[in-house]
């Protein structure tokens, strides 16, 4: 097949976070099976932007990239360069898959698409969610879902990657005609060992934003009396950075927080078999790569509730779930510190459920089955 990827960012922005992984990792695993992957994106690095060629396809990593550039350089991610192309191009492919929500370039590009009459498919990657819905311009989001939003979504077909995102999306979009199929994920490339370590150590590794409740986790740990270390991986906006580690020193835990820096490829799984424990008490996740990273290499995950993925943990007893209330999380820290038969179960167990489950070629086949049911939607 000739699949158009349409994305504001793309790799090498890592600065969006998981997001931006797993689109890429889709893209190349479509490849590798034979079909043929073309992206669409921007320039977008944050407040920066990419040096790259623009207006002419770069190979990266064996997908062909259109990198275009934006006449905004915040989130709206607007590019003529790109509507014009698009509008030019669309019609060659055998499916359009959107991905993101709530920004000015994927919104134009699904109106190009309704206009010219070629079906396309909507990733929301989580932006659907209630917490997404009601916070950063809440009040222009509902307006422009009222006049626009809410047209083009009944025109797609929805992709998304959990029951729970499934519902979440149904809340905008009632009986929207949906698959749900698993984010491709990048394995480590080899076996790693678990390390034994003196002090129960913790770990968080994702992008530092508000919407992680890496500062609800801090409040938790605050109350552990069993002597531990949290090691925070990632990078973020530099105001909020120096707010949470203020608030670590508020909380009298500054000392037992290491601030590592972002880790990527092999960096990352080290980074995660060094751990005791994987925490992720976001308030908003349509699924959270990082959960399948991290039991990838054997580690326990403690999950808030509103991580995509919660579910998959309960069900395969691969750690333990909290609410997002303080007491609670550090009740849930206390028994995964408590359970240590059970993280050593999971450190065999995680390891080979992830390993059968996540396989690429799998994955890829069920896009393909999807994009082929659209073209008779």
């Amino acid at each position: 097949m000739n699949i158009l990827f349409v994305v504001p960012s793309y790799k090498p922005a890592f600065i969006y976070g998981g997001t931006i992984v797993a689109i890429a990792r889709l893209a190349e695993i479509l490849v590798e099976q034979g079909h043929r992957v073309t992206v669409y994106t921007t320039t977008a690095n944050g407040k920066e932007e990419l040096n790259v060629p623009c207006n002419v396809p770069v190979v990266v990593d064996g997908v062909e990239v259109y990198y275009f550039s934006r006449i905004t350089k915040d989130h709206t991610h607007i590019s003529l360069s790109l509507y014009k192309h698009l509008f030019k191009t669309i019609e060659q492919f055998d499916a359009v898959h959107i991905h993101s929500w709530w920004n000015l370039l994927v919104i134009g590009a699904a109106s190009i698409c309704k206009y010219k009459g070629v079906k396309y498919i909507v990733s929301p990657h989580g932006m659907l969610s209630k917490y997404i819905m009601e916070t950063n311009n809440s009040l222009l989001k509902r307006a422009v879902h009222f006049f626009i939003g809410r047209k083009l979504l009944k025109a797609s077909y929805l992709h998304v990657s959990t029951e729970m995102e499934l519902a979440e999306s149904r809340l905008v979009i009632p009986k929207w005609k949906a698959s749900i199929i698993t984010n491709p994920v990048t394995m480590p490339v080899k076996d790693y060992l678990r390390k034994e370590n003196t002090v129960f150590t913790i770990g968080f590794l994702s992008r530092i934003d508000p919407k992680k409740g890496l500062d609800v986790l801090i409040k938790a740990l605050a109350n552990f009396t069993v002597p531990f270390k949290l090691l925070i991986a990632g990078s973020g906006e530099d105001t909020y950075v120096e707010s949470l580690k203020q608030l670590t020193i508020d909380c009298a835990i500054e000392q037992k927080v290491e601030w590592v820096g972002w880790k990527n490829g092999e960096a990352k799984f080290d980074f995660l078999t060094s751990l005791d424990l994987f925490a992720l008490t976001s308030h908003s996740e349509n699924f959270a790569i990082v959960v399948v990273e991290s039991l990838s290499v054997g580690t326990p995950v403690l999950l808030s509730n509103n991580v995509g993925l919660y579910k998959y943990v309960e069900e395969n007893d691969f750690g333990w779930v909290t609410g997002m209330d303080i007491r609670s999380i550090t009740e849930s820290i206390q028994r995964s510190y408590i359970e240590k038969d059970k993280r050593n179960q999971i450190n065999v167990a995680g390891k080979m459920k992830i390993a059968s489950e996540y396989n690429d070629a799998y994955i890829a086949n069920k896009y393909i089955e999807m994009y082929k049911g659209i073209m008779k939607y």
